[in-house]
């Protein structure tokens, strides 16, 4: 391994999907993709954790395929959490730092923000983040870092993420059962947020609405910050089971059909009739109106209840950036352009940006999560040569001959 470089990990554990990035942070803070992959979940249910085994698998599986690629032994991770147990809290907290002469350190704002967070947060939650929105001394409002100013009173208006603490914890439990640390959980909405805007779309105000399988999440920034986050407990796969029920056809021919003869124009004047067959078996033929209807039903439902979380937050039609999609949602052809009118913004696809090595296999809207988790790694990781060389391995080593024995000897 390159003395100066560093390796951070992205893990996504998503309802439908696990997808990782391995990159490398060198001496210059360049961020490049080493090591990605993608394949199917088990034990989840609406960004959830239904059991530890399901998912702990999934991701022993899916990491080893990554590892190879990259020819290092993942030890821990940022990892995405989801779910619509995701809160944010607006917060407030005051304290006395002593005489006008006291200059702001460290110390200082963390006192302010344990104030700002105890006893607003309810004990069963876990604080994801505290995003300061801004600080105010001695009445003076308006300032974004305070450190080393002077000041007698010091106040701070926060945003506070939580999830709920058995969620987190078992989570933690399914990544541990797969000898990976969680270093940190993130809401995947945020994850996403980081793979794919630019520093002006968060200063002027923008929405980012990552569309997963079972849930879809937003994220709304102003003034460079993380104002508010929202998930409405249905996804892309929730358009794929109306679909199988009303057309009373299994759930992979309903894919099919979604992801390609629906799009979000809903012009079912052309082509009235959709055919579709598998190899060896009969054609069958389905009206292509029915299947828009239903399409766009929970299309409604699913932009109708963002909408809602954006009116409540106060950014309805409020975002001069508009609105970015992400997700394997945002696969759906035209999308965007149901999404414009479904929520009167500006709306573009997004795809992951700001890193190198091989971009261009995970330069898609279903990556950003798993990208984003691993630029944020990359930003707070230490750059310096660890002097415990065993800590970070530059070959994959054989884990435990038996994966559940492995889970077993864990709990």
């Amino acid at each position: 391994m390159d003395n100066d470089k560093r390796f951070v990990t992205g893990l996504d554990v998503g309802t439908e999907n696990v997808r990782t990035i391995i990159a490398t942070v060198n001496k210059d803070g360049a961020v490049a993709v080493v090591g990605y992959n993608e394949g199917k979940t088990a034990g989840m249910r609406k960004g959830v954790p239904a059991n530890l085994t399901g998912p702990a698998s999934s991701i022993d599986k899916m990491l080893g395929e990554a590892e190879r690629m990259s020819g290092y032994e993942v030890r821990n991770a940022y990892v995405s959490i989801n779910g619509s147990q995701i809160l944010s809290t607006k917060t407030e907290g005051m304290i006395a730092v002593g005489t006008v002469e006291h200059e702001i350190n460290d110390q200082d704002l963390d006192r302010v923000e344990d104030v700002a967070v105890t006893g607003r947060i309810p004990a069963n939650r876990d604080v994801l983040d505290v995003v300061p929105l801004e600080y105010a001394l001695d009445g003076q409002g308006g300032i974004k870092d305070p450190l080393g100013m002077s000041g007698a009173r010091l106040e701070m208006r926060a945003n506070v993420i939580s999830a709920l603490t058995p969620n987190c914890e078992n989570l933690k439990k399914a990544t541990m059962a797969a000898d990976v640390e969680a270093k940190r959980l993130i809401p995947s909405v945020v994850a996403a947020a980081k793979a794919v805007l630019t520093e002006r779309q968060k200063e002027n105000g923008v929405a980012v609405i990552d569309m997963g399988a079972a849930t879809t999440s937003v994220a709304v920034y102003e003034e460079g910050d993380l104002q508010y986050v929202g998930v409405v407990p249905a996804g892309s796969n929730n358009i794929t089971n109306d679909l199988a029920i009303v057309l009373a056809i299994d759930p992979e021919m309903a894919e099919e059909i979604k992801t390609r003869f629906v799009t979000g124009k809903f012009d079912s004047d052309k082509n009235p009739v959709i055919r579709i067959g598998k190899e060896g078996k009969t054609e069958r033929a389905f009206e292509r109106k029915e299947v828009e209807e239903v399409v766009k039903a929970r299309l409604d439902e699913i932009f109708g209840e963002i909408r809602k979380k954006l009116k409540a937050a106060r950014y309805d039609q409020r975002l001069p950036e508009g609105i970015i999609l992400t997700g394997g949602g945002a696969k759906m052809r035209d999308i965007d352009l149901f999404a414009k009118q479904a929520l009167e913004a500006a709306v573009k696809i997004g795809v992951p940006q700001g890193f190198g090595g091989v971009s261009e296999a995970v330069e898609k809207p279903e990556f950003a999560v798993a990208v984003g988790l691993a630029l944020l790694a990359a930003e707070e990781v230490a750059l310096d040569v660890p002097t415990n060389k065993k800590s970070k391995k530059s070959l994959k080593l054989p884990k435990a001959p038996s994966f559940f024995k492995k889970i077993f000897s864990k709990f």
